[in-house]
């Protein structure tokens, strides 16, 4: 397992973002703020651009950008380009990607780390995300998705399942909490002075109040590009664009703050300020606003009457003021310290087993898969996830085995609780009780969504794998019922491993997080050396119509059957053991084993089109007990195996001629069988094939062959 102590990781800011004392906007705030109180901060270096040297912290790295005034060059794509060469020079476990979708698509298929995205602002109003596609694809490349509110987070699911929430995060900017001073009679606007921050409403309404009340005196910090909101009045004073601490000790010493922002506001860090710096504060009802705090008065109307009528109640109801200028310093809502600290366990839950607490490198493992207890275990030998555990046990690690369709055939209950309720409550009681690193499942529906959830939410380092061992080609109708099955959990585990090549699914499901596994042998089971033995027959091959069905379904049939008959015709003179075939039922269990070892030699021959790697499980049992095995080369399976190994066949009149020639000729079917079995338990061995399964899981490289 490979533990690290420590995590490195770059923060990138949109090149446009000013990251220093006399400029910084809200995105670089966010950032020196939490920075500060980071843990990870020595091994955490921020990247920008900006022409000023006053940076907000020490660990900025500062991106120099030749293309700003091209219009013939592209400066994002020049920041991508300098970004992708520090990242991949600086091995970084995390990119964390503030604001810029287009910033993140450019990098995500160069750099090797695991992405974190800050959404800001709107991301319907941002290049990269205002389409539900784009929005998906972000939520496919990215670890995490952290929002600076609850509004900017539902703008970013509108027309998307929500139940896709769950790699994201809200997490408010932030503040300290500050001590009590002395106020003076001032009135504070800050932001740009334009139409959408409602600076004409402030305008309307504090000219009325200047004049009532001649006492008081009124601020703008701000300023807008295009003006065509003046107000003019000698007790109001428009100080421009003030810097950031600069406004925090203004907005300490007044009594009073207005937020009437006609904009959809994301959050509204001003408001936030105000509050915690003891303002009595109003802000309108849009976007973010009502997130910053539960101590603002919310103006019910938004104009400039209604600004008005609220100011003059603050400033002739002393003591009402008084009270919420307590209130909004004593309860802040979003505090630096606890936020960071938010920050660091959602980084900490990106990277597998960071800081995880563990015995001796030994995981815990909740291995679901159904045990067959109601078919009196007669698929022992064939039961995938039966080897499964005995890898991981053989590997040093632990195991809780759970049978899904076992509990809820032995649990059934009378009373009008929904069995499967039942099982999601066992699910989580087991869970909290035995704290796995991993939960390993297949071919299971009985896991409800919001289970997993509840996982994650327990253990945010939990690893979650689902297999699957059925055919997922899209010539076989049974595929797509076994397509739609794996698509339950598919985007929501972290891992997904199929007994086919990926590549097959790309048009039918996402399978980014897809991994192709070969169907294992194991030394327990696939026990038996044919090649030594002087079997009676010459070809084995056994079929069913599901395994849950013990006998044929009548009237059924598939291409393998078509198949087998043509076989037969072709090379009738060969001793057949045909199960599941021609009115002979399947056979389970111990028969099976009986039946295959008195057989030289055995068909691999799977239901649908040969199709890239894919095999039912029968390969591990005829290869891995030494029989001597045909395939058809459209599998390709001349990736693994030679043709000194295994026997591949061109089409049926290739097989009937190479049955012929195996079954007159022992010395070559024996070489070829042992060479064979030798080569599958050297490759795909149970403990091989689960130690595969945890090194992808951990993040480590790792390759089947």
């Amino acid at each position: 397992m490979n533990l690290k102590k420590n995590l490195n990781i770059a923060t990138i800011l949109p090149y446009k973002e000013n990251y220093t004392f006399g400029k910084a906007s809200a995105a670089s705030l966010w950032v020196s703020e939490f920075f500060k109180k980071s843990k990870y901060k020595k091994n955490n270096i921020i990247y920008g651009h900006t022409k000023s040297k006053d940076y907000l912290s020490k660990n900025y790295k500062n991106i120099n950008l030749k293309n700003l005034k091209s219009k013939l060059k592209s400066t994002t794509n020049e920041y991508a380009e300098k970004l992708i060469k520090e990242i991949n020079n600086n091995n970084f476990d995390i990119v964390e990607i503030h604001n810029r979708p287009q910033l993140l698509f450019k990098l995500i298929n160069k750099v090797q780390s695991k992405f974190i995205f800050y959404f800001h602002n709107d991301p319907l109003s941002m290049k990269g995300s205002k389409s539900v596609n784009e929005r998906l694809k972000i939520l496919k490349e990215v670890e995490k998705i952290i929002f600076v509110s609850e509004w900017v987070r539902e703008r970013f699911f509108l027309d998307i399942d929500q139940k896709l929430q769950t790699k994201t995060e809200v997490v408010y900017p932030s503040v300290n909490k500050q001590k009590k001073i002395k106020k003076e009679k001032n009135i504070i606007f800050v932001g740009r002075l334009n139409y959408s921050k409602g600076y004409d409403i402030f305008k309307d309404a504090i000219i009325k109040i200047l004049n009532k009340f001649p006492k008081w005196k009124a601020y703008s910090l701000g300023d807008e590009d295009r003006r065509n909101i003046y107000i003019n009045h000698p007790n109001h004073k428009e100080l421009g664009f003030v810097n950031h601490k600069k406004t925090l000790n203004i907005l300490n010493r007044s009594e009073i703050a207005v937020v009437p922002s006609r904009w959809e506001e994301p959050f509204g860090r001003t408001s936030l300020e105000a509050t915690s710096r003891g303002c009595a504060t109003i802000i309108s009802n849009r976007g973010g606003l009502r997130e910053t705090t539960n101590s603002a008065i919310i103006l019910k109307k938004l104009d400039s009457n209604e600004l008005f009528l609220e100011i003059k109640k603050l400033i002739t109801n002393n003591k009402k003021r008084k009270h919420i200028q307590s209130l909004s310093r004593k309860n802040i809502i979003h505090l630096i310290n606890a936020n960071t600290k938010i920050i660091d366990q959602i980084r900490e839950s990106c990277v597998p087993f960071f800081n995880i607490n563990f015995n001796k490198k030994k995981l815990k493992i909740i291995n679901l898969y159904n045990q067959g207890q109601k078919l009196n275990h007669r698929l022992y030998n064939i039961s995938l996830g039966k080897k499964f555990t005995n890898g991981f046990v053989r590997n040093g690690h632990d195991v809780l085995e759970i049978s899904d369709r076992d509990f809820l055939r032995n649990n059934k209950s009378f009373s009008l609780i929904p069995n499967k309720n039942n099982f999601q409550k066992y699910l989580i009681d087991t869970f909290k009780n035995y704290n796995p690193d991993i939960v390993f499942f297949g071919h299971s529906k009985n896991i409800e969504l919001n289970t997993l959830d509840d996982f994650k939410t327990i253990n945010k380092n939990l690893i979650l794998s689902q297999w699957n061992e059925d055919p997922v080609m899209q010539s076989l109708n049974y595929s797509k019922q076994n397509i739609s099955n794996i698509k339950m959990y598919s985007d929501f585990v972290d891992h997904n491993f199929i007994t086919t090549d990926p590549s097959i699914l790309d048009k039918t499901i996402n399978t980014s997080n897809f991994n192709f596994f070969f169907v294992p042998v194991d030394k327990n089971i696939e026990s038996f050396e044919v090649y030594q033995m002087k079997p009676k027959k010459d070809l084995f091959y056994a079929m069913s119509h599901g395994v849950n069905r013990a006998t044929l379904k009548e009237g059924s049939e598939d291409d393998r059957i078509n198949f087998l008959n043509k076989l037969v015709n072709k090379i009738p003179n060969i001793k057949y053991d045909f199960y599941g075939f021609a009115n002979k039922q399947p056979i389970w269990g111990n028969d099976f084993n009986n039946s295959l070892i008195n057989s030289k030699m055995g068909l691999n021959l799977s239901r649908g089109k040969p199709t890239k790697y894919y095999s039912s499980n029968r390969i591990a049992s005829i290869m891995g007990n030494g029989l001597l095995t045909f395939i058809d080369e459209k599998v390709q399976m001349n990736d693994f195996f030679s043709k000194n190994e295994i026997v591949f066949y061109k089409n049926i009149n290739d097989l009937a001629d190479k049955i012929k020639f195996y079954s007159k000729n022992d010395k070559i079917r024996i070489k070829i069988a042992r060479n064979g079995k030798k080569k599958y338990f050297k490759l795909f061995n149970e403990t091989k094939i689960t130690k595969y399964f945890l090194d992808i899981s951990l993040g480590n490289k790792s390759s089947l062959f």
